[in-house]
């Protein structure tokens, strides 16, 4: 008999604000664990495509993307492209994703693109999914298909009002479309300590929703801004920036935590 396919941990990561660290963790904590030896995937949903072209992936190079792979047009392991980072790949975002919601939404399983497409497996432990800014047809799919959500969160006034929305549409989906789903963890981005209100509004959230909360803060810092336009993460960018610094030590803490549920090995 055939070996049956490896099924990874999948996370989605969303936020349905955009301008949030989203992105950018994505790619920097996709890179810090394939770096520490753990074969990470990463799925670009988002028409932005920001997340393939901080990884170097050139627009020839991407063919169908993710828009194929959600269509049925390509399996998973053909959409799949190899990284500058050893053990990370990405399905890259192409622009015809920006026309998915009009045009997958008469789809029969139009929830359950991107589950039909996981259904056939892939050599990762772990797959991350950059979703777009907003809760529609695209991050629902994310949602379904998902194990669990991480938010990346910005210390800043609007943070909490915004973060209760998505709570809710994870709630929503977890009703009535993925029993399975649960919150990986937030993620304060963007911090400031030197800013009163950045600590303010850090304290509530973690007051708020306490162990859900990752430990790690990632601060604001001058190398992360400037990586993506090298097509790379920041820790091959400089290695020694507090911003590389705090995405490896945001990669141990999410691995200490699956591995204390037993997730990954």
């Amino acid at each position: 008999m055939p070996e049956p396919h490896k099924k990874p941990r999948i996370i989605a990561i969303a936020n349905q604000k955009g301008g949030v660290g989203k992105t950018t963790t994505a790619i920097n904590l996709a890179a810090a664990l394939a770096v520490g030896g753990l074969k990470v995937l990463l799925v670009d949903i988002d028409p932005q495509g920001n997340a393939s072209t901080g990884l170097g992936i050139d627009h020839n190079a991407r063919n169908g993307g993710s828009y194929a792979l959600l269509a049925g047009d390509v399996s998973l392991a053909d959409s799949i492209v190899a990284t500058n980072v050893e053990n990370l790949s990405v399905v890259p975002a192409v622009a015809d994703l920006m026309g998915a919601d009009m045009e997958f939404s008469a789809h029969e399983r139009r929830n359950f693109l991107l589950t039909d497409a996981f259904a056939q497996g892939c050599d990762a432990d772990v797959v991350f999914i950059d979703c777009p800014p907003g809760l529609a047809l695209l991050t629902l799919n994310a949602l379904t298909a998902a194990d669990a959500v991480l938010v990346p969160l910005q210390a800043e006034f609007f943070a909490l009002e915004g973060i209760s929305q998505l709570m809710r549409s994870v709630e929503m989906v977890k009703r009535s479309l993925n029993p399975k789903l649960e919150i990986e963890g937030i993620v304060l981005t963007m911090t400031d300590r030197r800013n009163n209100l950045s600590e303010q509004v850090s304290g509530d959230v973690r007051t708020y929703f306490k162990d859900k909360v990752f430990e790690t803060a990632i601060p604001r810092n001058i190398r992360i801004t400037e990586a993506p336009s090298h097509g790379i993460p920041v820790l091959l960018y400089d290695f020694r920036s507090t911003g590389a610094q705090a995405y490896l030590s945001l990669a141990a803490e999410f691995l200490r935590r699956a591995r204390a549920r037993k997730e990954l090995a």
